[in-house]
């Protein structure tokens, strides 16, 4: 299976790769300039070869401490910020000076949760994007530090895995890579897991492996992984400091481990709606869960509980009473009017709501489940 697989990421044409800090900076905490130009020389490469890739950079807050002399990250969140601000634009500076050799532009999008969470914004992304392709520049997305923060906890993202992961599912790119400096998922033996074709099993071993790598920081990529296998695309998370990682992974290399899509992708909007976060959420019967699974609309009479405030065309999560979450989809109704008649047959839903009635709470088309 591990050999097929990888065979079939020769074809892959357009791919989103993630860089971390960690990976971009040397000991002091310095941008290395030397691995910036080893990766914008693989990137060249590929784009001779008809590949198409968009890079997720990490590294502003750290080239910001650089620029202005500090030791440490301000604990202040303005100053916290105006590093950020700092650091940005001396990380596309790097970028920039990687990319020169080889003639190419950069161009620079720094991205809020809100830019996903719109519809409209979730397309004009993957238009500029596009477009930037087109004019043979490299696009190179961040998260916006200087107003994404955890205290701003309505448009932050939090990690730059879950970001590229949204950013693979706007583009609808086949592949995401998450370069690391380590070579994948480990066992319990420490040896590198090579295929995983069950997000069950990855976070099973990120619990053993997660004090040797400290601040659970492969969680993320395994929900990252999460996000793109469920959309139908694969993911690979490697070590960005092997020589030519990149080419190697589109080759069809044994390179790090490489994350199995689902036998089926999803339409574009259906990954809006699975990117999106979700305005309020409702909690479904067992029967309801069965359905759900069955491709049948989401109907008021399952509905056992409602949660936040929402509107029409509004995304909510559908739970399990167990707590598991089962899917998620654009509401037809308010979230008080599915309190009104949540539990109810068709026939009480229109005697009490007359020709503001839906037969269903979530159409089955404007529904994802997990």
């Amino acid at each position: 299976m591990d050999s097929s697989a990888r065979q079939s990421l020769k074809s892959v044409r357009s791919v989103v790769v993630k860089l971390g800090s960690q990976l971009l900076t040397d000991k002091s905490g310095t941008l290395e300039s030397s691995f910036l130009a080893s990766i914008a020389a693989q990137v060249a490469s590929l784009a001779r070869q008809g590949v198409r890739v968009s890079i997720v950079s990490s590294g502003a807050i750290a080239a910001g401490l650089r620029e202005l002399g500090l030791d440490k990250r301000p604990t202040d969140l303005g100053k916290l910020q105006a590093v950020a601000a700092v650091g940005q634009r001396r990380l596309m500076d790097a970028w920039a000076a990687a990319f020169a050799p080889h003639t190419m532009h950069v161009a620079q999008i720094l991205l809020t949760r809100e830019d996903i969470d719109s519809r409209t914004r979730f397309l004009n992304l993957r238009n500029t994007i596009h477009a930037i392709h087109e004019l043979g520049a490299i696009p190179i997305l961040n998260e916006n530090d200087t107003i994404s923060t955890d205290e701003i906890v309505k448009i932050t993202f939090g990690d730059n895995d879950i970001l590229a992961a949204l950013v693979a599912n706007a583009l609808r790119a086949e592949l995401l890579v998450l370069l690391s400096v380590v070579d994948g998922i480990l066992d319990a033996a420490g040896n590198s897991v090579r295929i995983v074709d069950s997000i069950d099993t990855a976070r099973t071993l990120v619990r053993v492996e997660k004090s040797a790598l400290g601040k659970g920081g492969m969680n993320s990529k395994v929900e990252a992984a999460k996000t793109v296998t469920e959309s139908g695309e694969a993911m690979v998370l490697a070590n960005g400091r092997m020589t030519d990682v990149l080419p190697r992974i589109l080759a069809g290399e044994e390179v790090g481990t490489l994350f199995l899509p689902a036998p089926q992708k999803r339409s574009s909007r259906s990954r809006w709606i699975g990117s999106a976060r979700p305005a309020g959420t409702v909690t479904v019967d067992d029967g309801c869960v069965v359905a759900l699974s069955k491709n049948k609309s989401l109907l008021p009479a399952g509905i056992v509980k409602v949660d936040g405030q929402f509107e029409p065309g509004d995304v909510v999560a559908i739970h399990a009473l167990d707590g598991r979450v089962i899917g998620r989809g654009l509401t037809n109704y308010t979230s008080a009017d599915v309190e009104r008649i949540r539990g109810k047959k068709s026939a009480e839903v229109r005697a009490l709501l007359a020709e503001s009635a839906y037969d269903e709470v979530i159409h089955r088309d404007n529904l994802v489940v997990s």
